[in-house]
């Protein structure tokens, strides 16, 4: 096997794209183009770079022959950079084909997929980065079944400054159950609050509205919640909708801050 096929083969087998490699040794895209065609071959210290990053032995790389693995060379067990402006890690237990540890950022585009991933853009189980995507989501955009972000999109539970979800809380927060300075849901509380349902808020704007400024079906008038009866409220949604659980959280949690 010559040193082109060597080369090829290693780098899809850490799975770097020829931009990613280039980076890491710090020569241009094309450079590793030629490389891994036969065209030309790296310089001597950029040889040793390469073998420090696969874990293998110049010679290997040189000679005819598959490459042998250096075991005085860690830097590719499990497989890590931090050459040139990113830094990345891959662990080498894997769980559904992917690692169980994706580390990659640093400047640019930095992806990482893993059970745990965090880059720059991160997809995961558990992902953490500017833009991230998994079942538990945290970043400036992040998107999951839980989403932790400045701005968050979930299946079940967004956190963020503006935060759309089943169960939402945030600056803005859009959703079923809403909570937020502007909480826009099914049942909604905030400075102001709109509830197709229930509304709770300093304004609030609902069938039913409990607030210092309402607008609803059933209206509920106080300067301070605590001076609104939280029975009278609650047997209020109960009557509009019965379907609601009395016992239910959602219930508990919308006349929590109310009076007796």
């Amino acid at each position: 096997m010559k040193f082109n096929e060597k080369l090829q083969r290693m780098r899809k087998e850490k799975g770097l794209s020829q931009e990613a490699l280039a980076e890491m040794l710090n020569v241009s895209r094309q450079a590793i183009s030629k490389w891994e065609s036969g065209q030309s071959y790296p310089e001597t210290d950029t040889l040793i770079l390469v073998s420090e990053i696969f874990g293998v032995t110049v010679d290997s790389l040189l000679k005819d022959g598959d490459v042998q693995r250096d075991d005085f060379n860690t830097s590719s067990t499990p497989f890590w950079t931090t050459r040139g402006s990113f830094f990345e890690y891959k662990s080498e237990r894997t769980f559904l084909d992917m690692p169980l540890i994706h580390v990659n950022i640093g400047r640019g585009v930095r992806r990482a997929k893993g059970v745990l991933a965090i880059g720059n853009i991160a997809t995961g189980v558990l992902s953490i980065g500017l833009v991230s995507v998994g079942f538990l989501a945290v970043g400036l955009l992040s998107i999951g079944l839980i989403g932790i972000g400045s701005l968050a999109f979930a299946l079940l539970l967004a956190i963020g400054a503006v935060s759309v979800g089943a169960f939402s809380i945030g600056a803005v927060a859009i959703g079923v159950v809403t909570l937020g300075a502007v909480s826009i849901g099914m049942y909604s509380v905030g400075a102001l609050a709109v509830g197709s349902r229930v509304a709770i808020g300093d304004h609030a704007y609902g069938h039913i509205a409990v607030g210092r400024v309402v607008d609803g079906v059933r209206e509920f008038v106080g300067y301070n919640l605590s001076d609104i009866s939280r029975y009278e409220v609650r047997d209020a949604i109960l009557k509009e909708f019965p379907n609601t659980h009395p016992d239910g959280l959602i219930l508990r949690w919308l006349t929590a801050a109310l009076g007796r």
